[in-house]
């Protein structure tokens, strides 16, 4: 662990120590303490210790975060598009003043490398930026009466108070709950009291999401999570109609045609595969690659994975960090053993490469390249989120598609080749929400995020963003 992050008593180097905070934050007041009396740790996963706890909050906490947002709601739709504007970009320019100590504590909590942790930041910032532009924007129509009496036009107000539940890995989430760090910037940045509350909550999960579905002061909900949890969330919000919008589990395809650019595809399949050690909702699952380079690429990529160095996320010298729990853990280990049960060959990493590791104590695993991979193994159907790498080959495209496409998954999907043609083919049938061809890096504040068939509903970034958060009302005028 490296001494320049820590003091001497253990504590993390701030810049300003009051971004941090071991609360929830309800009517802009932070909240320390859970009605229950009970706290949840949080741990350093590159040390395996206790760093801070938070309140286990529950629906009491909930509910008052709730009537907070509905007193705010109506100030807050009334100011103009321009003023909400102006404090969206406060915000975001307090988070690039303030982006050295927001990464250290994401590093601190998440054990990403400090360099990785930096450019989250900056990713998770710039929908602050995107949506302090587009605030302006957020424009109704005009619309052609087929009465010379009429005059019709439809104007796009707010939705109302949405419950947001975010993941521990989801930048968004991060700039709203990681030691409520942001939230000291909002109330800086002038966000009026109620707007946004944060609710913290390890045992009481279950309950406070169907408080959130079931409240009728909540008009919708926003869910980032695994599939299993997003269904529920759909069918609580039912009953009272809710606006549900769902970024879910995905089981993303790469596909290396035999007449890629294998250079880039190794470059590209190391950041889509590897980022945040396998921990992203749109990291590669599944590896296709064509026969006829199947060696070519799995030589190169194994060349640039032995060069990770794998160790705490303030180490200068690594590359990647640990994975978030224990329970991470086990699972790409047991991903890992049913492959090699199944007849997968190991290439690079797995159990004999754990001796490697920068901390014995800390949820580690190494980097992990497996080839011979078949349909039976857990790792075609299931979401391994870790760094692992499994091959599987195929021979034509048709063969291809059908195994890329054979899932209930489609969150993203990515694949290389130089012929036009297919490019355009390929892209259109592979049947996800965002595809990557000749790249491994999709993401942007600027486009459209979001998934197909069990991967979700409703699409986060770009102008589409704000369609989860706004309704149209249309207004026929007599004259």
């Amino acid at each position: 662990m490296s001494s320049l992050a820590f003091n001497a008593n253990g504590r993390l180097k701030l810049k300003d120590p009051s971004l941090m905070r071991s609360a929830g934050f309800i009517d802009n007041e932070y909240v320390e303490s859970a009605h229950s009396g009970k706290h949840f740790p949080v741990y350093d996963p590159a040390r395996g210790v206790e760093i801070a706890q938070f309140p286990d909050m529950g629906t009491e906490e909930t509910e008052r975060a709730i009537q907070a947002a509905k007193r705010a709601l109506p100030e807050w739709s009334q100011k103009t598009a321009k003023e909400r504007s102006a404090i969206l970009r406060t915000w975001y320019n307090l988070i690039l003043e303030n982006e050295d100590d927001l990464a250290r504590i994401l590093t601190w909590e998440n054990g990403k490398p400090l360099a990785d942790a930096l450019g989250e930041i900056r990713y998770g910032a710039s929908f602050f930026e995107w949506f302090s532009e587009e605030a302006k924007r957020v424009y109704g129509e005009v619309i052609p009466s087929p009465s010379r009496q009429q005059r019709m036009i439809a104007i796009r107000q707010p939705l109302g108070v949405v419950g947001i539940i975010t993941p521990w890995n989801f930048p968004n989430a991060m700039l709203t709950r990681k030691f409520g760090a942001a939230l000291a910037l909002g109330k800086r940045a002038g966000v009026p009291k109620g707007v946004v509350g944060v609710v913290t909550s390890h045992s009481n999960t279950k309950a406070i999401g169907k408080h959130l579905c079931e409240s009728l002061d909540v008009s919708g909900i926003s869910f980032t999570g695994s599939t299993a949890v997003g269904k529920m969330l759909l069918k609580q919000g039912a009953d009272t109609v809710k606006k549900v919008s769902l970024e879910l589990g995905g089981n993303a395809a790469f596909i290396v045609f035999e007449d890629a650019d294998i250079d880039k595809a190794v470059d590209a399949a190391v950041l889509a595969k590897f980022r945040s050690s396998g921990q992203t909702c749109i990291c590669v699952n599944r590896f296709y690659v064509h026969s006829s380079v199947k060696d070519q690429f799995s030589s190169r990529l194994r060349e640039k994975v032995a060069q990770f160095q794998v160790g705490s996320g303030f180490e200068k010298s690594t590359t990647h960090g640990p994975l978030i729990n224990p329970g991470a853990v086990e699972k790409v280990r047991s991903h890992v053993q049913d492959a090699l049960e199944h007849g997968a060959t190991l290439l690079h990493g797995g159990e004999k490469d754990q001796k490697d590791l920068g901390s014995a104590d800390g949820f580690f695993y190494p980097p992990t390249i497996l080839t011979g991979m078949k349909d039976e193994m857990k790792m075609a159907s299931e979401e391994t989120f870790g760094p692992v790498a499994g091959i599987f080959t195929f021979d034509t495209e048709e063969e291809v598609l059908e195994a890329a496409n054979n899932t209930r998954f489609g969150l993203s999907g990515y694949f290389f080749s130089q012929d036009i043609s297919r490019c355009w083919r390929v892209a259109e049938k592979l049947q996800v929400g965002m595809v990557g061809v000749n790249t491994g890096a999709i993401s942007s504040e600027v486009a459209p995020f979001g998934g197909v068939k069990e991967s979700g509903m409703g699409r986060e970034g770009a102008r589409q963003g704000l369609d989860e958060y706004t309704q149209y009302k249309y207004i026929n005028m007599g004259v």
